[in-house]
């Protein structure tokens, strides 16, 4: 085991560049293992244990694949397996993402209920639901996931569940329907910039769809796919993440391969708590000249404000003058960091769905547990920001979603070391 030791107190300065974004690498890489002929080739992509988890799933299906540097290789599977094996799919929740193009591709797949973060109950029922609309017969049995069908058909169907748009749901059935007979048309569908670029990914492997970053999809079935070269897009949670880490040490840092399209919502609410942000073509500078302000904010289905970045805008808001409130209105139980928070001083009640934080002067550090991948982002940004040495542990939560963060951050004024138990 691992463990991050930040030394706080100090600004950070310069610039951070951002990686791929490891939630368009996951379902592109098994768009191109199973559903391509050909070999593709995706840049951009993050050395993350994620992507080395999802490559462990794929190669265990029977793709041939090769990380190099940042480039991923994904050659043609010749004798494709159907069955996704409970060892591997229990390390990560994206691994769901090989059930719909098992199906399309073989006509059947067996996979194991995903694993994942900590963060409440996600349930599986819109990707089986929609399925289901393309013809599939699916039962849930001992724990796994059986579905099968001769031939998948294209259909209209709403994908949007108790707490809005599915994510993983549009993605699986996305790229099931890239394969049916017919027309498949998804209302509802998620808006996220990696289910659009995983739609342009698809549709550089030949598939017909329409609608891309709408929430009506419209893909006409082809008879197959080839393999590509495709570049992923930056990672939005990352550039977050880093846009709060120079506000929450009041630095001066350059956040380099993000968009303001990427992020509309998480750049609206930075602002509004009094943090300037300078766009340019390639990046966007981030100065806090004055205190920050308390706000409010209600997570919500892009383009609303991310519940990937709710963790770490708490941090920041600690040290807000006033009082902020935030509403999870999508996953009901991801407030575990909260209690990390104050045992570093912070002053944060929780009632139901939210979360009331109440300014304080200063943190000080403490140690601290990650309880999910975005909770130790937020524990980091916040030992950055805190007087005294703020002990981290549970690192491998990190290196799920964030590559080299300790050495990103290090080349722009931290101080933080990685240690073993």
């Amino acid at each position: 085991m691992e463990r991050l030791i930040i030394r706080g107190g100090t600004k950070l300065e310069g610039t951070i560049p951002v990686s791929g974004c490891k939630n368009a690498v996951l379902p592109i890489a098994v768009a191109a293992a199973i559903l391509g002929d050909g070999v593709s080739v995706l840049h951009n992509v993050p050395n993350l244990t994620d992507v080395r988890t999802l490559r462990a799933v794929l190669e265990g299906l029977g793709a041939t694949i090769k990380l190099k540097d940042s480039t991923l290789y994904i050659e043609p599977i010749n004798h494709l397996e159907y069955e996704a094996p409970y060892d591997l799919v229990r390390k990560m929740r994206a691994s769901i993402y090989v059930l719909g193009p098992l199906v399309a591709k073989l006509g059947k797949a067996k996979v194991s209920f995903p694993g994942g973060c900590a963060i409440g109950p996600r349930p599986i029922d819109l990707h089986i639901r929609g399925l289901e609309h393309l013809g599939a017969e699916v039962v849930v049995q001992e724990g796994y996931i059986y579905a099968q069908a001769e031939h998948l058909v294209g259909t209209e169907m709403y994908l949007t569940g108790q707490h809005g748009p599915s994510v993983g749901a549009t993605a699986n059935v996305m790229m099931a329907a890239t394969l049916a007979q017919g027309t498949t048309v998804i209302r509802g569908a998620a808006r996220e910039p990696h289910i659009s670029d995983l739609a342009r990914f698809l549709s550089a492997m030949g598939a017909d769809i329409d609608g891309i970053g709408t929430s009506v999809l419209t893909i006409r079935g082809v008879k197959q796919l080839r393999g590509t070269e495709y570049t992923v897009i930056s990672d939005d949670i990352e550039a977050g993440t880093f846009i709060v880490a120079g506000a929450i040490t009041r630095g001066d840092v350059y956040v380099k391969g993000i968009t303001p399209q990427q992020i509309p919502a998480i750049s609206e609410k930075i602002v509004e708590a009094g943090v300037e942000l300078d766009w340019d073509d390639n990046g966007v500078r981030v100065t806090t000249p004055r205190e920050i302000r308390g706000i409010d904010v209600a997570t919500a289905p892009f383009p609303g404000f991310p519940t990937d970045m709710q963790a770490q805008i708490m941090g920041m808001l600690c040290l807000a003058s006033g009082t902020s409130i935030i509403s999870e209105n999508v996953h009901t139980d991801r407030f575990i960091h909260a209690a990390e928070l104050n045992r570093m001083g912070a002053d944060i009640m929780l009632d139901g769905g939210k979360a009331i934080i109440n300014g304080v002067p200063g943190l000080s550090g403490a140690p601290v547990m990650a309880s999910d991948l975005r909770a130790g982002a937020v524990l980091v940004a916040a030992g950055m920001a805190a007087s005294g040495e703020t002990v981290l542990s549970r690192v491998y939560h990190l290196d799920r979603g964030y590559e080299a963060i300790e050495k990103k951050l290090n080349n722009v004024g931290a101080n933080i070391t990685r240690v073993k138990d």
